[in-house]
């Protein structure tokens, strides 16, 4: 057991992170051998759903997250398991569409002049 504060820190976040790590790849496991079990499209997506998690908690690089993705569509394929198209939403940045009513007449801006060079020294 540590005896410098800091170290016995470390520890008990050592300890913590890994019944999180544990935890995400328990869930990992589960959702790959539900699919491998029963080959279907719910199972499909939630073991990519799982894949794509456990990457964005570190857990797993993002290339053996691709490949065990590809191996998951790989057999899925061979299964004759399709995913049903999602209606994707827009993207935070994209503009709103808005009806002829709604829209307001926009105001035509001025160009700012052009900046003239430094001088130099």
């Amino acid at each position: 057991m540590p005896i410098i504060k800091s170290a016995i820190k470390r520890a008990k976040q050592t300890v913590v992170r890994r019944e999180r790590n544990v935890a995400t790849k328990r869930a990992l496991k589960d959702a790959v051998k539900a699919f491998n079990a029963t080959p279907s499209a719910a199972t499909l997506s939630a073991a990519q759903s799982a894949i794509d998690t456990a990457v964005k908690k570190n857990v797993l690089n993002k290339n053996t997250a691709g490949r065990r993705k590809a191996l998951l569509a790989k057999t899925a394929k061979e299964a004759g398991v399709k995913l049903t198209a999602t209606k994707k939403a827009a993207p935070k940045g994209a503009p709103k569409a808005t009806t002829a009513k709604t829209a307001a007449p926009k105001a035509t801006a001025k160009k700012p002049a052009a900046k003239k060079p430094a001088a130099k020294k």
